[in-house]
């Protein structure tokens, strides 16, 4: 086992905060702005980052926005930050990434949920295992938007540089049985957020992604404590303050049908409201209505409110 194995399945256990990336009114990258996210995230408590995200926008950004908001985000961190970098693509694509991500010194390379329309899950392994032949640096597969066998789960956490999974799969009894197949020394991290870390931590989860967490980092850290501590008449309290603005993401916003699409919007509103950066969005995301606007002011008043309460 390397030492960079072991350090990421160290920082993988807590909460990751995805850094999402602020666009100016041109849609160009503001680089600066993300800069102080990073930095006042950390300075707040936050260990692991992952970069070129989906919440970030990834499919968004060209390949060079990616590796570029990669490298500002880990030179605006402390050295002892863990910074993983989102990976997607073709296998030529996703290997260029990862070469330009290890000079840049990531930590971890997150496989983003496939995009392709058809899907096999040997193929999908294959893919996996020429990403590794690629680097030393470990990986995180990213399990979403497809519904695998458990089979597919064990078999996934057998391949060498599999250090981690981020599931984020609406499915506690499949996440249990991946757990009890896999290989012990890979961590599991809840890739659906706060509202789903209390059940999943019971099916063996260690960690968890961001959701309100991305701009009130206290929530999160409370309630990882909490999870560790076996707390659990705290952890669901803190579970619950954040379910109002997580359920707000899962909506479809004005003239739209799809769950979800106001997600990455109003958490660039939360961070305004938090006082950092969130800035505009790309298509084919969309800004909010100006009803939507309103419904978050409330909604983050109303949290602001809990977290005082409830966190202090």
């Amino acid at each position: 086992m390397s030492s960079s194995d072991t350090y990421l399945r160290r920082r993988l256990r807590g909460v990751a905060v995805g850094l999402l990336t602020p666009f100016d009114d041109e849609l160009r990258v503001a680089h600066g702005k993300l800069a102080e996210n990073a930095r006042t995230l950390a300075d707040e408590g936050i260990e692991t980052f992952l970069a070129a995200a989906n919440i970030s926008e990834y499919h968004s950004l060209s390949q060079r926005e990616r590796v570029e908001v990669t490298e500002t985000s880990v030179d605006a961190l402390p050295s002892d930050a863990c910074v993983l970098a989102g990976v997607g693509g073709s296998t030529a694509d996703a290997r260029e990434l990862i070469e330009a991500y290890d000079r840049v010194g990531v930590d971890g390379m997150m496989i983003m949920p496939p995009d392709h329309t058809y899907l096999h899950e040997r193929g999908l392994l294959r893919y996996y295992e020429k990403l590794d032949e690629a680097t030393d640096t470990p990986l995180v597969p990213y399990v979403k938007g497809f519904d695998p066998s458990v089979a597919y789960l064990r078999d996934l956490t057998h391949i060498d540089g599999v250090v981690g999974i981020k599931y984020a799969l609406e499915d506690p009894v499949k996440l249990g049985a991946g757990v009890a197949a896999g290989a012990d020394d890979v961590v599991w991290v809840d890739g659906l957020a706060e509202p789903y870390a209390v059940s999943f931590w019971n099916e063996g989860i260690e960690g968890f992604s961001a959701g309100v967490s991305n701009f009130r980092p206290e929530v999160g850290l409370a309630l990882f404590d909490a999870l560790s501590d076996a707390d659990w008449e705290r952890a669901r309290t803190i579970r619950d303050l954040t379910l109002p603005y997580q359920n707000f993401r899962d909506s479809t916003g004005r003239d739209n049908d799809i769950p979800g699409a106001v997600s990455v919007s109003a958490v660039k509103k939360g961070l305004e409201l938090a006082g950092l950066h969130g800035g505009r969005v790309r298509e084919p995301i969309r800004p909010l209505s100006p009803e939507d606007e309103r419904r978050a002011e409330e909604l983050y008043a109303q949290l602001d409110d809990d977290i005082e309460r409830v966190i202090g």
